[in-house]
């Protein structure tokens, strides 16, 4: 009678802990040992992930030097909690001390991390790791380290889908810019063949599978027209987005297909240079523009039709009226643009936008219309604030499998 009473409080504990955010849970499992034996199984885990919407709990933020081969080892997290709306934040640089060395985050996707290894580096690792169990997996970099090259990205895809069952199964996707050789016609002969063959940019697309764990280069390429910025390899329904000069470049990783959208407005419709980011809301990626016109937002509706729906707007002189505080000559200092952009969007995710004003962060909630300083940039330990490397994140509770092929895994205790 015992077991049957201990087995019935195992599932009705599961019942109810289920329905509650992983922010919560991650405090329960210091209740008692029993607690933290529920709240870490794969029953629990997967009913949780399958009843709860991920909710953001911060932003990962890590500078880096433009001109110089040296990587920046502070990783900053910038938590959004709820007394965030009453002017209270913080930040924490200790958030991946778990991980065995210092590493530069390259993604952010459903509570997962991957990051690699600080350059210089001897033996360079690839690390894909969730920072809420501070469970990690170790991938080997599978690149020779002389010709590294940083303009390289990686992303992260993972899925879970409650109906196919719980599979701990992830995706990379190397992002590189290479030049391909373009065919001469037949007419072109001649004079041009003494010439040295011409080639365009394009970027090529790696992808590795911890099913197999084992890398393989896609057929697919797309046509290059700058080198990346802000925002590598955002994650959304399946596809893959990365800012690319104004356009948004998009690899659908299953089809292994790639896609060019342009920007919902073009550059040449504002009088300095524009600031943008994408992000994610609701599940559709946006487009955050910060101009002398004010604060923007676009969804995308129709992603071969290109058609973006403008779902916020606000002047900057708005802005700088319903936060006198924060905020002065907004206007006159973005036409300016002395040493660089005055107002830079960082990231977007449900609704939140991190924004730097000058030598500050703040989030700036575009739903409920709030805005708060998140930190200054001396809070951020930075090094430089050019394009700097920052992701949306999201708590998670996906543990790995000891079985993924050709990885190291680490389970952490909590």
């Amino acid at each position: 009678m015992k077991r049957v009473d201990r087995i019935l409080n195992h599932d009705i504990l599961i019942e109810i802990l289920s329905r509650v955010p992983a922010k919560e849970l991650m405090s329960l499992k210091r209740v008692c040992k029993e607690w933290h034996r529920v709240i870490s199984s794969h029953s629990l885990v997967k009913a949780q992930l399958g009843r709860t919407k991920l909710v953001l709990t911060g932003f990962i933020f890590q500078a880096k030097f433009i001109w110089c081969n040296e990587d920046i080892k502070t990783v900053n997290y910038i938590y959004v909690v709820e007394e965030t709306t009453k002017g209270v934040s913080k930040v924490s640089q200790n958030v991946f001390d778990f991980l065995p060395e210092d590493v530069v985050v390259l993604a952010s996707c459903r509570g997962l991390v991957c990051c690699r290894s600080c350059f210089p580096f001897g033996k360079p690792f690839i690390y894909v790791c969730n920072p809420s169990n501070r469970e990690w997996v170790k991938l080997e970099w599978p690149w020779s380290v002389s010709h590294y090259d940083r303009s390289m990205a990686l992303a992260l895809a993972f899925d879970f889908d409650p109906s196919k069952g719980f599979v701990e199964r992830f995706k990379l996707v190397r992002l590189r810019v290479e030049e391909v050789q373009v065919e001469m016609d037949e007419e072109g002969e001649g004079e041009e063949e003494e010439e040295e063959e011409e080639g365009e940019l394009c970027f090529t697309f790696d992808l590795y599978s911890s099913e197999k764990g084992s890398w393989r280069k896609s057929n697919e390429t797309c046509q290059s027209y700058c080198k990346l910025v802000n925002n590598e390899g955002l994650y959304i329904g399946g596809v893959l987005h990365w800012l690319n000069g104004g356009r948004v470049l998009t690899f659908d990783v299953e089809n292994e297909l790639s896609l060019l959208i342009p920007a919902p407005v073009p550059v040449s419709e504002f009088m300095a240079v524009p600031e943008f980011c994408i992000g994610e809301s609701e599940g559709r990626l946006h487009y955050v523009v910060v101009s002398e016109q004010g604060v923007h937002v676009w969804c995308l509706e129709d992603y071969y039709e290109y058609n973006w729906t403008i779902v916020f707007c606000k002047s900057l002189e708005e802005i700088e009226g319903t936060w006198p505080q924060f905020f002065m000559n907004l206007k006159n200092h973005v036409l300016e643009r002395v040493n660089g952009p005055w107002v830079n969007p960082l990231a977007f995710k449900d609704g939140v936008l991190l924004m730097n004003v000058c030598v500050n962060l703040y989030l700036f909630d575009i739903k409920n219309n709030k805005m708060v300083q998140a930190c200054t940039n001396q809070d951020l330990k930075s090094q430089s604030m050019v394009n700097p490397i920052v992701f949306a994140h999201s708590l998670s509770l996906v543990p790995f499998s000891a079985a993924e092929k050709g990885a190291f895994v680490s389970h952490g205790l909590n």
